[in-house]
């Protein structure tokens, strides 16, 4: 009988630390943009993101507070990129377009992570030609990599000429809300078109 007690005990305790577990975990009717996801993201969106420090195309320096004033869409790439970068740039900016036409005001942001060839004149001249509202940054090699780290991107600078050499890089442009940072990432396969319906959804939430 002592015994039978001393399970149905046991039994009771686990039961309780089970519900307070269930009770802790982040509920999906939580999240307001739920419906809008279309990506998983391990240890989730609060782990993508967060402040940075870098330089603008007139050479001064900005914080993340100071460039994400509304929503926007960021890219981490380099001028001297012979074909990835000018793509998935033209493609957010067209979908920058797309977005405006919908009521969706959404700033494109090209962030460096070549910022010993992309001067701060280099980068803004190299934003200002893809779209008018979009922001060039770049950066101390170190402020670099740390907006590169926050944002969980990769890139590694290839063998070869001090002028000519290539930069491996990840791909994702990154949606930004002001009030809730990083709430989706979007590949390089996607269109103007798909990037901008798949932005509207967070756009439209967060109203």
């Amino acid at each position: 009988m002592v015994r039978l007690a001393a399970i149905l005990a046991g039994l009771a305790v686990i039961v309780l630390l089970g519900g307070v577990w269930y009770a802790s975990q982040p509920n999906e009717s939580d999240d307001k943009y739920a419906s809008c996801r279309n990506t998983k993201i391990a240890g989730g969106a609060d782990t993508i993101g967060g402040p940075f420090t870098l330089v603008n195309s007139a050479g001064d320096t900005v914080t993340d507070k100071d460039v994400i004033t509304k929503p926007s869409l960021i890219y981490f790439g380099y001028t001297f990129c012979p074909d990835v970068c000018p793509l998935d740039t033209v493609r957010n900016a067209e979908a920058i377009d797309l977005l405006k036409e919908q009521g969706h005001d959404v700033t494109p942001v090209f962030i460096s992570i070549d910022p010993k060839r992309d001067t701060p004149e280099v980068v803004g001249d190299f934003a200002a030609n893809l779209h008018e509202d979009m922001i060039g940054l770049t950066g101390s090699e170190e402020q670099v990599k740390a907006a590169s780290q926050a944002y969980r991107t990769y890139f590694k600078k290839q063998p070869g000429d001090d002028d000519y050499y290539l930069v491996d890089h990840s791909t994702f442009s990154y949606l930004v809300l002001p009030e809730d940072g990083f709430v989706e990432f979007f590949r390089r396969e996607l269109s103007p078109a798909d990037v901008a319906e798949r932005a509207s959804c967070f756009l439209d939430a967060a109203n």
